[in-house]
């Protein structure tokens, strides 16, 4: 994985109009069986998914099934470990996996496994257009299957399907209903969530008064907007720094808008990051501060420019990360629209 963050670069666009860009639409081709209705459209090859830069925290067989937690915290099943627990061939969960993919476009589906999945993965709140988490640990690819998607298999399997392995697959449902599949893989793999705030707090006690005297640094500035996002659950680590998004693009606004002559010069600081993020390396990174006097300009256009124009871009290209995928993005995207005031 990367060391540093990949920085999407800002656009000037509406939440809505980023949305419809970023998501690809689904590949149509027909289909002969599992409760999916055909649509008459000719097959396409699968668009090219780049790998996410999302890593495994911890990933073990436990009893024979294959388990892992994701560095976001979203407890998983490997493709063999959920075949395992539902009762059924791993051949079964990839054939699943391709009917999700080619078939969720379908407005219309037949009753059946297809249209199960789909209820009950919808209802949930589930809308990704795959059902696993494509990662890499170790230089291997990993296909990570999350807890919600494991439990919507584990109940077609438990009561939907008969079967020698149905008794199996109902006990396993039965039992993890209870429990909680996510408590059950933490507790399985001695799990304990990393503390949230740590790399925030680290970065607050590395770069207080780190400016020079007379300037200020956007780090300090756009704090409030940071902690917003680790409160609506992004994991801002080594992989998430949200302060350098903001400072390429207030950065190009300064030199497009020949800022330095209304104000004076920014100049540039030794910043440091944590000893244990990747970018530590080449601590210390010579970064901008700007002057005291451009302080009120660069809050006035945090607000009305990034905010509700910049902010959802990049929101959306953390989507992966988020537990509540591009739903969850698009709602944390939408916190810094403006607000509509009512005549009533």
């Amino acid at each position: 994985m990367p060391p540093n963050d990949k920085i999407i670069e800002p656009i000037n666009a509406s939440l809505d109009e980023v949305a419809s860009e970023m998501v690809a639409k689904a590949p149509l081709k027909q289909s002969k069986n599992k409760g999916f209705s055909a649509k008459n459209t000719p097959p396409k090859a699968p668009p090219y998914q780049p790998m996410l830069d999302l890593g495994i925290e911890t990933q073990k067989t436990v009893n024979g099934v294959e388990m892992g937690v994701l560095e976001n915290g979203i407890p998983f099943l490997t493709q063999s470990g959920l075949a395992k627990l539902a009762g059924a061939q791993r051949g079964q969960i990839y054939e699943i996996t391709q009917e999700w993919e080619e078939h969720y476009d379908d407005d219309v589906l037949a009753k059946g496994r297809a249209s199960f999945l789909k209820d009950y993965l919808f209802k949930n709140g589930y809308k990704e257009r795959k059902l696993y988490i494509e990662t890499k640990k170790d230089g291997s690819v990993h296909y990570a299957y999350p807890d919600i998607v494991c439990m919507a298999v584990l109940e077609y399997y438990a009561f939907e399907v008969s079967g020698k392995n149905q008794k199996e697959a109902q006990d396993n449902y039965r039992r993890l209903a209870t429990y909680g599949l996510q408590k059950f893989i933490y507790d399985a793999l001695n799990y304990v969530p990393s503390d949230k705030w740590r790399y925030y707090h680290d970065r607050v006690s590395l770069l207080d008064e780190s400016a020079p005297d007379g300037y200020w640094i956007v780090f300090n500035e756009i704090s409030g907007m940071i902690v917003d996002l680790i409160t609506a659950n992004l994991n801002v680590n080594s992989k998430t720094i949200p302060d350098i998004s903001v400072g390429i693009a207030w950065g190009k606004h300064w030199s497009d808008n020949k800022l330095s002559d209304s104000f004076s010069d920014r100049i540039k600081y030794n910043h440091n990051y944590p000893h244990y993020y990747p970018q530590a390396d080449s601590n210390p990174q010579p970064a901008w501060a700007y002057p005291d006097s451009a302080l009120p300009k660069f809050r006035k256009w945090f607000r009305h420019t990034y905010l509700p124009t910049k902010f959802p871009k990049y929101i959306l290209s953390k989507a992966h990360i988020l537990p509540g995928g591009q739903d969850e993005a698009l709602a944390i995207g939408g916190m810094y629209a403006p607000k509509q005031i009512s005549a009533d």
